[in-house]
Formats: C-alpha cells, structure tokens, sequence
C-alpha cells in the first residue's frame, strides 16, 4: 500500500506588523502681551514677540520585533502577510514562539530591494526553517517526523518605506490540516526528549491514503505513526520512480517494528514534484500505532 500525500507545509509568507511611530512636527509660539501705561505715564511703551524656531521633523527609531516571545494567532494569521498581534506571557496558552529576529538582505549592489521581492522573501524562507532544528533540538529525522514548523514575518510595504528591514522567526505545532496547536511553555528543546518527540510528533487518524486520513500530533487520538524517513538527497526532482522505489524500503522499516514481522501493514509518502521544491526531500514511512 503507498501513498504520495501533500504534507503540511507553509502556505504563504507571514508579517509581524511592528508599530512604527511617525516623526512628528511642532510649532510653538510665545505670545508677550503689551504692558498698560501708568497714569503718570505720558508715552506708551510696545513689545514684540521673537519667533521660535520650527523645529526640524524627527524620525522615531523603528519598530523591531522583540528576538523572543509568544502569540496567539489562529493558522490564518500564521500564513498572512502581515500580523499585529501583541505578544503574550508564554508560560500561558499560544500557538506560536519567536526563535530568531534579523536584518533583512535587501540591498544588492547598492540598490534597496522591495520587500516583497522574491530574493528578499526567498533568504528568509530559506534561513528560517533551516535555524529550526537548533532550537527544538532533536534530529533532522526527528523534525521531519513531527507537527512542528516553522513560520516567518517581514515588514508590510508600508512599514518598509519607513525604514523597518527586519525578519521574525517563530516556530508553531500543527494540530491539523489547518490548525494551530495551543501550547504553554517554550518549545526549545522539545524533541530531545521522549516526552516531546511522541507530544508533537506526527500521526495519523487512518492510515496515508485513506479518504478519512489527516495528519494529527501523536498527543491527538491516531492509529498510525509516521515512524521513520528515507532522505532522497538534493538538487532537482528525482522523479515519482524513485520516490517509489525509495518508498519500498519502507516495507522493510515497517516489519522491523511490527509486532509480528510476518503480519503487518505499512505505507509511505513520497513528494511530488511541487512538494519537493516546497522543501520535503524525503519519503515519509508510516505504521499502524
């Protein structure tokens, strides 16, 4: 039995919305009155005001997201382009944690590149996934076994005109097809333990192909687990030949965890052409659990 399913990956590119204050502009004046005479007085006397100098327009420093913190946000707001959430207390209830906060790489050759350009969003969707394992620890396979992904935030266009040129980092669990899991406490590390590799790892309500199957963490009620990856190297994609011929050593991976060697079922998922280039370079083994 095989199966070639689309794993769940980031849909789009998100924003963090920093709060960027507008410089602003003051006039003051001091207005002096004029004085009254006395009565002995025979000549009245005049002031004039001395203007005070407009000051010049002061930009405000721009807004960069704090390098740590924690956010309620539903998936949708995980996949948009922009977000303004305020952060919250993460020993409480939240769905997403900043990892990493950075300068953007959008100048080149001395010229300032939008940022929504591709090479600007390209580097961040490169360098955000690839921190991702440093900071839940565990393994490579470890990572690709689990619900855990990682999600990024670029200023919106208006915030860019006024300078801001950061990248936000945060890592998120899935608890669904499109769900976000509520979480408390910091993911850092959580795959290197047991406890945490089989909380967020990645199962499955039926097994890989089944109308009826969707992709839950093992913490979740499941009957299937996906239990080890084949790495299917770089470069260009392979082809669905040798994701399937791959995905055979599968067969061999099930029985050595089955309970009866002689009597057992398994399944794999393999990536498509669109699915490599989103970054899934591996077959993905499965089990009944």
């Amino acid at each position: 039995m095989s199966s070639r399913l689309r794993p769940p990956t980031r849909a789009a590119v998100a924003v963090l919305a920093g709060l960027a204050a507008l410089g602003s502009l003051v006039a003051c004046t001091d207005d002096a009155g004029d004085l009254a005479p006395g009565p002995s007085a025979s000549a009245s006397s005049t002031s004039s005001a001395t203007p005070t100098p407009t000051p010049p327009p002061r930009a405000e420093p721009v807004v960069v997201p704090p390098a740590s913190g924690c956010y309620r946000l539903t998936y949708r707001q995980a996949v948009s382009p922009t977000n303004g959430e305020d952060a919250v207390p993460c020993r409480g209830p939240h769905t997403s944690q900043t990892y990493d906060v950075g300068p953007l790489d959008n100048v080149v050759a001395g010229h300032l590149l939008a940022v929504d350009s591709a090479r600007v969003q390209d580097a961040v969707a490169q360098d955000c996934p690839a921190a991702l394992g440093r900071v839940v620890g565990g393994t490579a396979e470890d990572l690709r076994l689990s619900m855990l992904r990682s999600v990024w935030f670029t200023p919106s266009l208006e915030q860019s005109g006024k300078g801001a040129a950061w990248y936000r980092c945060d890592v998120v669990a899935l608890a669904g097809a499109e769900e976000l899991l509520s979480v408390r406490g910091s993911l850092a590390g959580v795959l290197d333990t047991e406890d945490g590799r089989d909380r967020y790892g990645m199962c499955g309500t039926a097994g890989p192909g089944a109308r009826d199957f969707e992709r839950v963490p093992c913490s979740a009620g499941h009957t299937w687990r996906a239990f080890s990856v084949i790495d299917l190297g770089t470069g260009r994609y392979p082809g669905p030949g040798a994701v399937d011929s791959a995905g055979s050593a599968c067969e061999t991976a099930a029985a050595e965890v089955a309970d009866d060697p002689l009597d057992y079922d398994w399944a794999y998922e393999g990536p498509d052409a669109d699915e490599w280039a989103a970054g899934q370079t591996f077959v993905r083994c499965w089990a009944p659990d």
